[in-house]
């Protein structure tokens, strides 16, 4: 991310390109062009990490383990594809895991069959050792299937996995506003960079390193381009919404606001994000310095 200070832009000016002088549209397109390009860098990305794919893992079920509890009639069944779990949309894969670990171990579960919805309510699933499948640890019995990775199931996997992204960082919003989640398990700058260095130091093989580190990095800019949207004061999201406040008050009572008046409220949230970042700064050095 980054910060452009235009002129004009808290303040009254007699210049004519100042930002305070452009119309409302034109302020709208300037203040959505950040986040618009931070999108646009992670769905580049994101295509850049899939170009050399030759197969994608797909949320299908292949096949069932040998003594798998969940394969039957009424239960699963070999070639259904997972559609929602809890309301929740599958596009991929990696979101079968990942909700039914937000769950509580009953699911309402829907899946496509022959191309029709069938739905799995109160579904009750649970992981457990399989002999063949001894060494990976706990698995909930299903096996997965593959598919083709041509140029078209590139751009739909590069979509899936934007969509996915941006509902990972609203479902991180509401976790913290809940309370599932803390500062503590927060990241800022210098956190994200241990991160990215761990993953490379882990990583399998280069290839694997740079798979990783592209997928960090298109997450990160799709989470910026969304943060940056939120009707917060000091983001462009903020300045957004204050427009349209702005507007509508000017409408109603057809008189100018004054624009310092919008600056002090900007102001004001510089001031508690730069706090935000300072705490999250020092919580990702005490997790250096303690391991």
């Amino acid at each position: 991310g980054g910060f452009c200070a235009m002129a004009g832009e808290d303040e009254e000016s007699d210049d004519p390109r100042a930002f305070t002088n452009q119309g409302f549209w034109k302020k709208f397109v300037i203040l959505c062009a950040g986040s618009f390009m931070n999108l646009v860098l992670g769905i580049v990305l994101i295509l850049i990490m899939y170009a050399g794919a030759q197969a994608f893992v797909t949320p299908t079920i292949d096949h069932f383990m040998d003594g798998c509890p969940y394969e039957g009639t009424e239960a699963m069944q070999a070639g259904d594809t997972f559609y929602s779990i809890d309301g929740q949309r599958i596009y991929l894969v990696s979101d079968v895991s990942s909700f039914l670990m937000r769950g509580d171990g009953v699911y309402d579960i829907v899946m496509l069959r022959d191309g029709e919805k069938v739905e799995l309510k109160d579904f009750a699933l649970t992981t457990k050792t399989y002999a063949e499948y001894a060494n990976d640890g706990p698995k909930y019995g299903f096996v997965f299937g593959y598919t083709e990775a041509t140029f078209g199931t590139k751009l739909e996997y590069t979509w899936n996995t934007t969509l996915e992204f941006s509902r990972l960082v609203w479902l991180g919003l509401g976790d913290l506003i809940n309370g599932k989640v803390g500062l503590k398990d927060m990241s800022g700058p210098v956190g994200i960079v241990d991160m990215m260095n761990e993953v490379g130091q882990q990583a399998e093989s280069t290839k694997a390193a740079a798979d990783n580190l592209l997928y960090i990095s298109a997450f990160i800019a799709v989470n910026l381009a969304i943060m940056n949207m939120l009707p917060i004061p000091a983001l462009d999201g903020g300045r957004v919404f204050l427009m349209i406040v702005t507007v509508i008050i000017e409408a109603v009572s057809h008189k100018k606001l004054d624009p310092k008046y919008e600056g002090y409220i900007h102001l004001g949230g510089m001031v508690l994000l730069l706090g935000l970042m300072a705490l999250v700064m020092y919580n990702d050095i005490a997790k250096l310095i303690t391991g």
